[in-house]
């Protein structure tokens, strides 16, 4: 088992490594079509968001690698300066319907079914307009519909159809390339269509950013690129929207909404999954780490300005479903793991002291709790009253 899966890694990594583009992107989707004699070609779609989420997340780029692939980014045609974030894919103009089902003079005059079909005024493959244009029927769905149609073809024809019948659906599908479609994505205007920003995506990548950070800190990798990673992750947090004003989201901004289209503000309320990635960044940067079923802290990316200025109250509800309220100083901040709250204060010496139920107190060097009082708070057992990390 363990070989097969140092097996599957290397391609994997493999595969990473060929889709890379000459920009620093990486391609998001392979097309692979089985072309005569048994020869298989390789294309690509556009660049997407979710190939770059998927590259970063993967744990295969370095912080390097990374820092050049969010620097691609943010220079690409996914960035959209005026809400500060990502789209899906780039925009696009799409063809008028008029550009759309033309079959060019020379492609047409290159099989001798179709054109027989045009010169007896057979319309089942092909029609013709008044303008002398001509294009697939347009009940066409797919190349299916047109092998179903050749197939129905009278007899006089099918030796034609049986020559001509590959030929003719690659005409069908240079002209259409159905592969190739994204859906509402490449079609639509809305509703995660052209231009628009799909705001789980983004906080993928906000999440995604924040692991690459992460593993640079532990790392003890270059402050400078350890820095560089932390302005992306913090322009990309930035650009979701919580802080933005009103007129600039299009609606309430702490309110959660599906999308963004070109030109518009935030469409389709309602929450979505992006919430499960806001969580566990919000946790994330606040320090919260679980190892070995060990709660930690590492607050080596908590912005300065997340801690008070001056005191304050914080209020919470505990596991005995009462309310408590906690005097703050400043220069602190406090959250709640499983209703237990969790205070940050400054101090030289780093240090966890845990104050107990029944009045007592533990302190623990370091900044991770041992498993016994671990798994009391995620049990919510009301052992643990409350923690507060020092250093």
């Amino acid at each position: 088992l363990a070989e097969f899966i140092d097996l599957a890694l290397a391609h994997l990594h493999h595969s990473i490594q060929a889709n890379k583009r000459s920009d620093n992107l990486y391609h998001a989707y392979n097309l692979m079509t089985v072309a005569e004699h048994g020869v298989i070609e390789i294309t690509h779609l556009p660049e997407m968001l979710e190939g770059q989420v998927a590259a970063l997340s993967s744990g295969y780029l370095d912080a390097k690698q990374s820092l050049e692939v969010l620097d691609a980014l943010k220079a690409s045609d996914l960035f959209r300066e005026d809400q500060y974030s990502y789209v899906l894919y780039p925009n696009k103009s799409l063809p008028r319907f008029l550009k759309k089902n033309n079959i060019a003079p020379e492609a047409l005059a290159s099989s001798t079914l179709l054109s027989q079909l045009v010169a007896v005024g057979n319309m089942e493959i092909v029609t013709q307009d008044c303008l002398g244009g001509h294009h697939f029927n347009g009940n066409f769905n797919n190349v299916n519909s047109l092998r179903t149609a050749l197939a129905k073809l009278p007899q006089e024809y099918q030796m034609l159809v049986e020559q001509e019948g590959k030929h003719i659906e690659g005409l069908y599908e240079s002209i259409f390339n159905h592969k190739a479609f994204t859906g509402r994505s490449g079609t639509f205007f809305g509703y995660e269509g052209l231009g628009s920003i799909y705001w789980h995506m983004v906080s993928k990548l906000r999440l995604a950013v924040f692991e690459v950070t992460k593993r640079a800190v532990s790392a003890q990798e270059n402050p400078s690129i350890v820095g560089r990673l932390y302005d992306h992750y913090f322009e990309i947090n930035a650009g979701i929207g919580a802080h933005k004003s009103p007129e600039l989201y299009g609606a309430f901004p702490t309110d959660p909404y599906s999308h963004t289209p070109g030109g518009k503000g935030a469409q389709q309320p309602g929450m979505t999954g992006q919430v499960k990635e806001d969580l566990l960044c919000r946790f994330g940067e606040l320090g919260v780490r679980v190892a070995e079923g060990k709660l930690g802290f590492d607050r080596a990316l908590l912005p300065e300005g997340e801690y008070l200025k001056t005191p304050a109250q914080f209020k919470y509800v505990d596991v005995t479903h009462k309310s408590r309220v906690i005097e703050l100083p400043e220069q602190s901040l406090a959250y709640t793991i499983c209703q237990v709250p969790v205070v940050y204060l400054r101090g030289d010496t780093p240090q966890i002291q845990v104050l107990l139920s029944d009045g007592t107190q533990e302190t623990i060097s370091g900044s991770t709790l041992n498993k016994t009082l671990s798994q009391a708070i995620f049990k919510r057992s009301h052992k643990v009253a409350r923690v507060t990390v020092i250093g």
